[in-house]
């Protein structure tokens, strides 16, 4: 019975491949681009992506103008291959791709040839974000990848993008979107300064610890709140307001404490969690189907939430590329696979 429910799980996925990509088998045959960069790495080049009728003018290269959308998501090594398929994503379910605008967080800086030749029409700037600037403040967490410093690179977009940039969708490297992301970019924020799916019946306790919620001076930073979870992965920021309060200090600021008095055990999200939750203008749930990588301990495989889907998010432990390459994948996993565009180096 193991086998055969494993087997329907798979069929499932299949099906709703089919169902979310209607275009995936128009890739064009594309000749491997390596990087004289990084020699280990091959990626196939997209194919090229253009506006609707409907869309209008697609000359759009500036990064001021106030017609695109703009996307901000990281790049490195570990993570590449899941920013790559990412974009392809985006790019291939958009009715206005010219009108995109991707913004790449790094710490190597020499990954914006590879972008370029697997995306050569592509509109992005690269942004440096030095480790130093938060070396001092990460904290040991349940899973060693969580202490990257470019996990913390989201902390401080309103600072690294420029002022012109009044809003931006972040997007974490081990998702793929099935829909139009035009369609997150126009949602409304209301009065708050960032939108994500909350998940209010997840419990909220266990993101600190015992000792955070039995001393008042940090658990009272709830006070007056109705906090959900919320995944960090997809967000829509407004910028301006980012910069008017200074949100970067105040999560910084709880950073600091951590390292002292050990409020909580789960890398970059907590942080967000004490300075937002509770003011987040609520995105449907389709925006983030979260937690296909499993478990940050045993790396189960897992099963979508109920409801449409727009976006699949690999978050947790188990990254589709891997457990593919491994040849144990998820049943899942098959829906992340047509977006791949790497090959190994022969």
């Amino acid at each position: 019975m193991l086998w055969l429910m494993r087997f329907s799980g798979f069929c499932s996925a299949a099906m709703l491949l089919i169902l979310l990509s209607p275009s995936l088998q128009s890739f064009h045959p594309a000749e491997a681009i390596r990087s004289n960069h990084l020699d280990r790495f091959s990626y196939r080049q997209a194919s090229t992506f253009r506006n609707a009728e409907q869309c209008g003018s697609n000359n759009r290269t500036g990064v001021c103008d106030p017609s695109l959308v703009h996307v901000a998501i990281t790049l490195d090594l570990e993570y590449l291959r899941g920013s790559i398929a990412a974009v392809h994503s985006i790019l291939q379910h958009s009715q206005c791709p010219d009108n995109i605008f991707f913004h790449f967080l790094l710490t190597q800086t020499n990954l914006e040839s590879l972008v370029r030749s697997t995306f050569p029409e592509l509109k992005f700037k690269v942004y440096y974000f030095h480790p130093d600037i938060v070396k001092n403040l990460i904290s040991t967490s349940v899973r060693q990848a969580l202490e990257q410093p470019l996990n913390y690179a989201r902390n401080y977009l309103p600072d690294l993008l420029e002022s012109c940039v009044h809003r931006v969708i972040y997007l974490d490297s081990d998702l793929v979107v099935v829909d139009d992301v035009e369609k997150l970019w126009t949602t409304s924020l209301g009065g708050s300064t960032i939108g994500a799916p909350e998940y209010c019946h997840a419990n909220f306790t266990k993101y600190f610890t015992a000792g955070f919620w039995s001393d008042r001076r940090f658990s009272a930073a709830f006070a007056g709140r109705r906090p959900c979870y919320f995944n960090t992965g997809v967000m829509v920021i407004d910028l301006v307001k980012w910069r008017r309060v200074g949100y970067t200090r105040r999560i910084e600021r709880w950073m600091e404490i951590q390292k002292s008095h050990r409020i909580y055990e789960l890398g970059s999200l907590p942080p967000f969690l004490l300075v937002f939750a509770g003011h987040v203008a609520p995105i449907e749930h389709r925006w983030n189907q979260h937690g296909l990588g499993g478990d940050n301990v045993r790396g189960s495989c897992r099963d979508l939430h109920a409801g449409p889907v727009s976006l699949l998010h690999w978050s947790g432990s188990g990254k589709p590329w891997l457990r593919l390459d491994s040849k144990r994948p998820c049943p899942l996993d098959a829906l992340w696979a047509p977006y791949d565009l790497y090959g190994h180096t022969q």
